[in-house]
């Protein structure tokens, strides 16, 4: 008699698919914007899985677009040409000389390098910065100490997305910005990427890094917060460093529209997926309470 039960790791996989379907059906048409950055772009398998998920979300109808950041990257190109790096408040105090760098890394090197690994995995995508089409005008950060040229978006105009997005293309864009005087200035990713994700009235905002999400005093992944939870935690020290910018991006943009705005970490296989098409999700997820 001829055995005829499937392989449980074949039986595995269509039902996996088939728990993805509803949520393939839910988010086609809508617009994801995902910030990818930290170490995790220093990772090569890592990196393979984010184009590979990017690639699947538009080949299943959803328009990703892609906001990258650089920090690290851009730290080792001032430091081999000997310029100093400096911060306050977790932002890189940018001079003349260290935009130029920071634009070429980011702009240049960066950015085509994700485009190649997209097109690697069979998508199709443009690299572009804030400057082009004058994507993101800006405005000089102002603080009680000068940072330089680094900047906030002060608007968005998104025709240049939605025409790469309706030509089938993934629009991949580096944390430029132009000023109304023409100039150049540098924005923090994370906050461009929220700005995308209100102007494009994107359903998710995604920023992968290299930390699991929010976790609690005795180290547990929170996955599921409100902006009255997030103060709450603020206010007794439980998220504390560079974790509080990350968080009030996602505050800004839930109130901006956003349906839910989620930190992942850009290392674990296929968070992105996980997060989006499985009922048990991988990082945490803010939204409006």
């Amino acid at each position: 008699m001829i055995n005829h039960a499937p392989d449980p790791a074949l039986l595995f996989k269509a039902e996996t698919l088939a728990e993805a379907l509803p949520y393939m059906q839910r988010y086609a048409g809508s617009t994801f914007v995902v910030k990818y950055g930290g170490h995790a772009m220093g990772d090569a398998d890592a990196a393979e899985d984010f184009a590979e998920d990017v690639v699947l979300l538009k080949a299943v109808g959803i328009n990703p677009i892609v906001v990258h950041g650089g920090g690290p990257q851009i730290g080792a190109a001032l430091k081999a040409q000997g310029i100093e790096s400096r911060f306050v408040d977790g932002l890189r105090v940018t001079d003349a000389e260290t935009m130029k760098v920071a634009e070429m890394v980011l702009s240049g090197a960066i950015n085509k390098e994700i485009v190649s690994w997209i097109a690697a995995e069979g998508g199709r995508a443009v690299g572009i910065s804030g400057k082009d089409g004058r994507l993101v005008t800006a405005t000089k950060v102002q603080s009680a100490h000068d940072l330089g040229f680094v900047g906030e978006p002060d608007d968005i105009d998104t025709r240049i997305l939605d025409t790469i997005s309706k030509a089938g293309m993934i629009p991949v864009v580096a944390p430029i910005g132009v000023g109304a005087d023409g100039q150049t200035y540098n924005i923090n990713a994370d906050t461009m990427a929220g700005a995308i994700a209100i102007a494009t009235g994107a359903e998710r905002l995604f920023l992968l890094t290299d930390v699991p999400g929010v976790l609690d005093k005795d180290k547990k992944l929170l996955s599921d917060l409100t902006p009255r939870d997030i103060a709450a935690l603020k206010a007794d020290g439980t998220i504390h460093g560079g974790m509080i910018p990350k968080l009030q991006t996602c505050i800004d943009a839930v109130e901006g529209g956003v349906d839910a705005a989620v930190i992942l970490d850009g290392r674990v296989p296929h968070a992105m997926l996980i997060e989006i098409f499985t009922r048990q999700g991988a990082g945490t997820l803010v939204r409006q309470g």
